[in-house]
């Protein structure tokens, strides 16, 4: 079961830390295999169940990254002094 399935006693509660959000990123990439896997066996029931819950994780991570203050530094996955340029008419600037 998803951990956005919260009881409601326990709702607004919960701490969010980097370690709920990468289990719910973790979640929703499991799921997309599943949602891809099951596409291509044309179970489409299946397909829609994880669906809801893929976009009720969406929803829920959108609604924090909402709440967060905009002074935290965001989250990538660039190593230092690799950081790419972007790119001009389709071409990537070189230095």
């Amino acid at each position: 079961m998803s951990i956005v399935f919260v009881p409601k006693k326990l709702r607004g509660k919960a701490k969010v830390n980097q370690e709920t959000i990468q289990r719910l990123l973790d979640e929703n990439d499991q799921l997309i295999r599943c949602i891809t896997e099951y596409m291509q066996k044309g179970r489409a029931v299946e397909c829609v169940q994880y669906q809801q819950i893929l976009h009720r994780n969406i929803v829920y991570l959108a609604t924090i990254a909402d709440a967060s203050p905009d002074d935290t530094p965001p989250i990538t996955s660039c190593s230092p002094g690799k950081a790419s340029t972007p790119a001009l008419n389709g071409h990537e600037e070189t230095r």
